[in-house]
């Protein structure tokens, strides 16, 4: 059996002053560095239970630090990327802050951002992206079935999360928080959440 567990990657400065990432590029901040170590603090016992770990994140640097973090404070191989677990694109409104954003295009659930990825190609970019590093890590660890730690970001989270248990979780004004955890049993017919640290806000 494989648990995959998707964390998000700590605290950006855009993160801090509300504004929207998306693809963008950003690096942690110091708070973020922190919060990586004590995600990998968090993760320790899931990680002593396992006959293999592998960590792979996003491509982009704020979850490539974090998973970097990660792996060095538990003693676990250099993680790798895969550019399918980038964040969301958000077109026009990356880099504007969350009071801008809502001005400019309305409501956050029934905006239409120019040159945004939609909710349902994220999913289908997401899911594809997860197959993909769990094959690769069942075959490069056979025989053994690896757990998994995938550094990735919000919207992607969410947007798992809320096509696996048929948008029940994280739930309406529940935030995936940076640093947060969120634990999936890996089945053939997909994944099932098992445990996951979004709050309410």
């Amino acid at each position: 059996m494989t648990i995959l567990t998707l964390v998000r990657h700590g605290e950006t400065d855009w993160n801090r002053a509300r504004r929207i990432q998306g693809s963008t590029d950003i690096p942690l901040n110091d708070t973020g560095r922190i919060q990586a170590r004590a995600a990998a603090h968090d993760l320790a016992e899931r990680v002593t239970r396992a006959s293999a770990t592998v960590v792979v994140s996003s491509d982009l640097s704020r979850a490539h630090e974090t998973a970097r973090i990660i792996a060095a404070e538990l003693g676990l191989p250099e993680p790798t990327t895969h550019i399918g677990l980038r964040e969301r694109s958000y077109g026009e409104a990356e880099g504007v802050t969350d009071v801008e954003f809502a001005e400019r295009w309305g409501p956050w659930d029934t905006a239409v951002v120019p040159g945004a990825e939609s909710r349902d190609a994220v999913v289908v970019r997401a899911l594809a992206a997860l197959q993909e590093v769990v094959e690769r890590a069942r075959r490069e660890n056979d025989p053994h079935a690896p757990d998994l730690i995938v550094v990735a970001h919000g919207a992607l989270i969410r947007a798992v999360m809320e096509h696996v248990t048929d948008g029940v979780h994280p739930g309406r004004g529940h935030k995936i928080l940076n640093g947060s955890a969120h634990s999936f049993r890996v089945e053939p017919e997909g994944l099932i959440l098992l445990e996951t640290s979004a709050v309410p806000v």
